[in-house]
């Protein structure tokens, strides 16, 4: 995928689950060891939920016990971008998806 979502937040609404839109679009955080991926062991490359960018493959996918999907690298530095995120009492890293600005979650130095 090279262009940007056209997608409206309503239309995201519409076809994502609360959950989802929540994340993607609110940088909510889902509550761990629940998701979908977290424990997903199986080949494969790890995908935008809004947009379909090709962001994470799974030989980079690592369990760091957080209850989270954890990678070490991108599939491609470009598809994704980092931001300081100042939202609670210590500053972080969050990430986000290059091409529709999904939140994707935070990146975290313990690993």
């Amino acid at each position: 995928m090279s262009d940007k979502t056209n997608k409206s937040k309503e239309e995201l609404q519409q076809e994502l689950s609360p959950e989802s839109f929540y994340v993607t679009q609110e940088s909510g955080t889902e509550r761990p060891f629940t998701g979908q991926y977290w424990d997903h062991v199986e080949d494969g490359v790890y995908a935008c939920i809004c947009c379909g960018e090709k962001l994470f493959k799974s030989e980079t996918k690592f369990d760091a016990g957080c209850g989270w999907p954890s990678f070490y690298a991108a599939a491609d530095n470009t598809k994704i971008k980092e931001l300081v995120d100042n939202s609670l009492t210590r500053v972080r890293t969050e990430i986000r998806c290059s091409n529709c600005d999904a939140h994707l979650g935070h990146v975290f130095t313990d690993g």
